[in-house]
């Protein structure tokens, strides 16, 4: 499971009740373009081993957004962030976990989205996201990024909000934001967004396979697997790029610094809210490039929303996934790492405050669930 470090509600205690031999985590204390000092990294690893569980998945590394955007010092956050990957693999981890995406990590309109038994999920409604975009954070131009009907809807679904509703709407959607349990204004958010403009997705995507081509080798030689994450939600947000959305993506990112280092954090939940993504199919095509594995599912549909299903529900064939995934270790002969996530909050977390999608007992659930179908498939091919 991912544990958020020592403010975690969630203790360590309580993840290795729950059956897992390992945490992912990150050193989230560390500003974000700062090198990652050998001895708190050590400090993490004795904390976490002191547990009875080990820690060789790091996630994540943050990108410093100087690096996406090739502004300001972003040669040194690279030198930076090569001297980390040193210093994390002096320390024996083995896999890093990051991402390409600008600005915002993720995107959620509602973070407490009542299921039919009353647990709760994480959800993305189409409709309240383009109303916060038009009428609350008022971004510039932002009506061009969207159709008439899309408009009429957002202009529609605003009219019935409470003012509380509204305010519940603008403190979710920036939650992806590094830092978010600040109170960010409109003028900060809206200077971010603006210091991308010019950068379109074909843009970004020369960054990252510069980044990739300067620090792949580094990772190479000290015996590191970097795992990037796909884009959360897949596609354009408040006018940013994404450009981790696709299978061509992952093709494109891999052939642009070709090394065993160079790799993916295969995640069901980001990759599968896209009905043109083959789940198991990209599995079976990029499996000796997939470091770490983000198993749940989401339900998905025509008027792009989705929200967090149970693991082995929703769009996902989870069954097929799985069954691609153990193929794919037994052929490579590895076990590779995997993590339930963004369970629902259920049964004594529901009156508890956690990390959006990280409550204890959801993902209890879907651990129990995604071992149980591994076990079988694992047992049918003896």
């Amino acid at each position: 499971m991912r544990w958020f470090g020592p403010n975690d509600a969630v203790s360590l205690w309580h993840i290795r009740q729950a059956g897992c031999s390992g945490v992912v985590t990150a050193l989230h204390h560390i500003p974000v373009g700062e090198i990652w000092p050998i001895a708190e990294i050590k400090k993490r690893k004795n904390e976490i081993e002191s547990a009875g569980m080990t820690w060789t998945v790091i996630e994540s590394l943050p990108v410093h957004e100087d690096i996406k955007k090739h502004t300001g010092n972003y040669k040194l956050y690279i030198d930076n962030y090569k001297q980390s990957l040193l210093h994390v693999a002096q320390c024996g981890l083995k896999v890093v976990t990051y991402n390409f995406m600008p600005i915002l990590d993720w995107m959620r309109t509602d973070i407490a989205y009542e299921m039919p038994d009353q647990s709760r999920a994480l959800r993305f409604e189409k409709s309240a996201f383009v109303a916060f975009d038009l009428f609350l954070l008022k971004r510039p131009g932002a009506e061009e990024d969207y159709s008439k009907d899309e408009i009429e809807k957002a202009k529609a679904r605003f009219a019935i909000m409470t003012e509380k509703e509204k305010e519940t709407l603008y403190r979710n959607a920036l939650l992806g934001l590094p830092g978010s349990e600040e109170k960010f204004t409109e003028e900060q958010i809206l200077a971010a967004l603006k210091s991308y403009a010019g950068i379109d997705a074909k843009k970004l995507k020369e960054h990252l396979f510069y980044f990739l081509q300067e620090i792949v080798p580094v990772a190479e030689q000290a015996g590191i697997k970097m795992a990037i994450h796909p884009d959360d939600p897949p596609y354009p947000i408040l006018g940013l790029p994404r450009i981790v959305s696709t299978e061509k993506d992952a093709v494109e990112l891999l052939n642009a610094a070709p090394s065993v280092a160079n790799g993916l954090c295969f995640c069901t939940g980001s990759y599968g809210v896209r009905p043109d993504n083959d789940l198991p199919g990209m599995v079976k095509r990029l499996g000796d490039h997939i470091h770490f594995l983000h198993l749940r599912s989401t339900r998905r549909d025509n008027d792009g929303n989705f929200f967090e299903a149970d693991h082995l529900d929703g769009d996902v064939n989870m069954y097929e996934v799985i069954k691609e995934i153990v193929l794919l270790m037994k052929k490579r002969g590895i076990s590779i790492p995997m993590r339930p996530d963004h369970g629902h909050q259920m049964l004594d977390d529901l009156e508890k405050k956690s990390y959006p999608g990280y409550s204890a007992i959801g993902r209890l659930r879907g651990l129990a669930e995604l071992r149980g179908v591994e076990w079988a498939v694992a047992q049918s091919m003896r």
